[in-house]
């Protein structure tokens, strides 16, 4: 198939796992311009949608891009217009042919159709179905004091943690509890795609002004993923002034992010300090008996069973997050359904395996710089160039550093990558980091999530 064919088959796979309303936000206008060697590159009409395919939407692609062509094996965005700009939301791009999604429950579809259209609140997420345990039970405490004494105590309540613990779940589960108990308050839950999209819409419309209103009179503001709005001043200065107002009248703001403020490069002071300033609760990973709690929780919701050293297996293999812990069990389960035959710890421990290799099968040193000069907002061509600049000299010694940690590339080829340098100045950068990391505990967030970030499919 050409490349505009690639393209809208990738979008009728895609169209079924994203929801409708973030599909034709980020999907209009867009186009694949070049197929070569592998790399695919899509182009995209704005700042905005280059960024949120980068950071929210690039794993999905990459996956639909795959199943149609198994050669595919990076992908690249470019702001522009393409010769033929897929117009989604007509339909036409859906084909009868594109398998359903695995997704990581049985009613995704029930499940967008429930959302609350004022609040944005899934009613999915309440603390029924949430699970406690030693990597969350501090933001959970936290959260049932929120709920207790609105607006006073832990304000705001700022959570953090990789992809995949359930920050989502919390914080969204706060907002419906406090609907639950006080139906008149004002709630909105909002990820930063949702804010960002409307601060363009109002700017280019005029009514900024009405925007301002709409959000100052809430209650209660859950803002998801600010780390996304720490990319652009217009953002962070329009979240500052809307943050003060609400703050100024005791109303509660929730907010999560996948790393601590102090570990968001381009986040402005005045908003780190007003983050640091209220309550902060880290989520980890959770342990091996909260992996087979929520293992089995999640079982009872398919009404399957599995015998319980099946279930111990997938909870000792999967060790990262919540969400590939699903993915895990979803694999199993779906390999159980397709075989129809019982499924041993032998079985499972070869669906893990492969599982988890696929993740780290296509990690080069090319993803790894990509991924650094992404996370602090700098230039790939700048981050192997002979810069000085103080800005780019940390991010180039991580990215040496995981080179050498992650892909064991010897110190003269690391030197090579970063402009010809010399094996020493590679040796230096490692032994530098590495110091660095014995006593800095927000060097050693940024660099997980990267990891997270490079090792996501």
């Amino acid at each position: 198939m050409n490349r505009d064919e690639l393209w809208r088959a990738t979008l009728a796979k895609l169209e079924l796992t994203i929801s409708r309303p973030n599909f034709l936000t980020w999907f209009q206008e867009t186009g694949v311009t070049a197929v070569e060697s592998g790399l695919v590159t899509i182009c995209v009409p704005n700042g905005f949608a280059k960024e949120w395919l980068q950071n929210k939407y690039h794993r999905d692609i990459l996956h639909a891009l795959r199943e149609l062509n198994n050669e595919v094996k990076e992908v690249a965005y470019t702001i522009g217009k393409p010769p033929h700009p897929a117009v989604v939301g007509s339909g036409k791009q859906k084909t009868h042919d594109a398998p359903p999604p695995v997704s990581d429950t049985d009613d995704s579809s029930i499940r967008e159709l429930t959302v609350n259209p004022e609040t944005n609140l899934n009613p999915r997420y309440t603390f029924k179905n949430f699970v406690v345990g030693s990597f969350n039970e501090l933001a959970h405490a936290a959260a049932q004091a929120i709920i207790k004494n609105l607006g006073m105590t832990y304000n705001p309540f700022f959570i953090y943690g990789g992809v995949g613990l359930g920050k989502t779940h919390l914080i969204q589960a706060i907002g419906n509890e406090v609907l639950h108990e006080n139906p008149n308050l004002k709630a909105r839950y909002v990820p930063s795609e949702k804010y960002m999209v409307e601060i363009v819409d109002a700017l280019r419309d005029g009514q900024i002004n009405q925007l301002k209103e709409k959000y100052r009179t809430i209650d209660l503001l859950i803002m998801d993923d600010i780390q996304f709005i720490a990319r652009t001043e217009k953002m962070q200065e329009e979240f500052f002034h809307t943050f003060n107002a609400l703050f100024e009248k005791n109303k509660q703001i929730l907010i999560s992010s996948d790393r601590p403020p102090q570990a968001i490069p381009t986040l402005e002071k005045r908003l780190r300090s007003r983050f640091e300033g209220g309550m902060m609760a880290d989520v980890g990973q959770p342990d091996f008996e909260t992996r087979l709690l929520i293992l089995k929780t999640k079982m009872e919701s398919k009404q399957m069973s599995f015998p319980d050293k099946v279930l111990e297996t997938i909870a000792d293999l999967v060790r990262t997050n919540i969400r590939e812990l699903e993915g895990a069990l979803n694999k199993v389960v779906m390999t159980a359904k397709l075989s129809n035959a019982p499924i041993d710890v032998d079985a499972v421990q070869k669906i893990i395996s492969s599982h988890q290799s696929n993740a780290k099968k296509f990690v080069s040193s090319k993803k790894v710089i990509k991924v650094v000069s992404e996370f602090y907002d700098v230039e790939e061509k700048e981050l192997v160039a002979h810069s000085r600049r103080r800005d780019i000299v940390k991010p180039r010694q991580i990215a040496m550093y995981l080179l050498r940690e992650e892909l064991h590339i010897s110190y003269p080829a690391i030197g090579e990558k970063f402009g010809g340098r010399d094996h020493t100045t590679a040796i230096h950068s490692c032994e530098k980091i590495g110091n660095v990391l014995k006593t800095s505990s927000e060097l050693e967030e940024e660099i997980r999530v990267i990891k997270e970030k490079i090792y996501s499919v």
